[in-house]
C-alpha cells in the first residue's frame, strides 16, 4: 500500500471517480479531510475486508485467551463467552 493522499472534500468531490480508481489500482488510499480534521478515508474493498478481517481475528484470539484464562481460575462468578463479548460490544458504543 502506498503513502496516502490527503485531500479535502472540495477536492475529492470534484473527481471521486479518480479516487476510487487510485485507492483500487494503485492501492493508494485517500484522506478526506473536512475544515484541516482529517474526517474518512477511502481504500480499496479487499484491503477494507482484509483489515475487517485482521480485527474479527484478533477480537476471536483475545476472547478465546480470556476464555483460556478464565477456565483456568475456575468458574465461581464467570460469565460465558457468549455473555462477555456482548458485554465488550456493549462497552464499546
Amino acid at each position: 500500500m502506498s503513502e496516502p493522499v490527503v485531500e479535502s472534500m472540495a477536492e475529492v468531490r470534484s473527481h471521486l471517480a479518480d479516487v476510487i480508481d487510485r485507492a483500487r489500482r494503485d492501492e493508494t488510499p485517500t484522506i478526506i479531510t473536512r475544515r484541516g480534521k482529517q474526517e474518512a478515508v477511502v481504500i480499496d474493498i479487499q484491503e477494507y475486508q482484509r483489515l475487517r478481517q485482521l480485527a474479527e481475528d484478533a477480537e476471536e484470539a483475545w476472547l478465546n485467551q480470556l476464555a483460556d484464562e478464565a477456565e483456568s481460575e475456575g468458574t465461581d462468578g464467570s460469565v460465558s463467552l457468549e455473555e462477555m463479548a456482548a458485554l465488550l460490544r456493549d462497552q464499546q458504543h
